[in-house]
């Protein structure tokens, strides 16, 4: 597939796809689509804040060859829609924040070709850089943010890179890369998390209703119990009346 974009009058198709593999390893994929997900649902309320990864991202008007990968990136100020890739010049501008999940085989790209990229063509504010299997990164997750036409380190703070872009906070966890929202403390949760969180509240709701029946059974039971008590007292009653009168 191709997106057909005008340029100075004549029509260029951008492709859609670079032929590579949408990831390094299972870890890598896996790390992505949490990261996507987690995002995407962060700011799905907001019409105007974009979330992608893995798409094609182009920077020069009517030169196909132009263009990279991002493994995460999230844009402020364009509409939320779908996109068969990212034609900066239609949309106004680049991403905000990348997130690139390298490896010792994207090392270089990484550190240097994407770097230099991000910062001096499409200067983005904020970049990321986390290594999950911590193969040569070190310290394996690293931040840097745009200041004068340059990229200086993100501090950490407590083993978290704060991002000023997503007003959250970035840690590493086992070999995952996990967001933070720093007002509540609490970590935004993968969907794959939230697809367990929901299948334990429908399971704790089944276990209540279970309950409630048992102990509305058991009550009716009791009832019961209580009803023949009487009626059986109420027979002793009468044939003790019935034996003192002589009947």
């Amino acid at each position: 597939m191709a997106t057909i974009s005008r340029s100075a009058g004549r029509k260029v198709e951008y492709p859609t796809s670079d032929g590579k593999p949408m990831a390094e390893t299972d870890v890598h994929r896996k790390l992505m689509m949490d990261l996507i997900e987690s995002l995407e649902a962060r700011y799905a309320a907001d019409p105007d804040v974009y979330v992608s990864g893995n798409l094609l991202l182009f920077y020069e008007e009517g030169n196909k060859r132009k263009h990279l990968s991002p493994d995460v990136f999230v844009v402020r100020g364009v509409p939320k829609r779908q996109r068969e890739n990212y034609l900066t010049w239609e949309e106004g501008k680049g991403p905000d924040l990348v997130i690139e999940l390298t490896s010792k085989s994207t090392r270089s790209e990484d550190v240097k070709k994407k770097m230099a990229l991000y910062r001096d063509v499409l200067q983005v504010p904020e970049y990321f850089l986390f290594d999950p299997l911590q193969e040569y990164l070190t310290p394996s997750m690293q931040g840097y943010r745009l200041i004068d036409g340059n990229y200086e380190f993100i501090g950490s703070v407590a083993r978290r890179l704060p991002s000023e872009v997503l007003g959250l906070n970035l840690e590493r966890v086992g070999n995952q890369l996990r967001l933070f929202d720093p007002t509540t403390g609490l970590r935004l949760p993968t969907t794959r998390e939230q697809a367990e969180q929901a299948r334990q509240q429908a399971e704790q709701a089944r276990q209540q209703a279970e309950q409630a029946r048992q102990q509305t059974e058991t009550q009716r039971e009791r009832a019961e119990q209580a009803e023949a008590e009487t009626a059986r007292l109420l027979q002793e009653i009468e044939a003790l009346r019935r034996l003192r009168n002589g009947d």
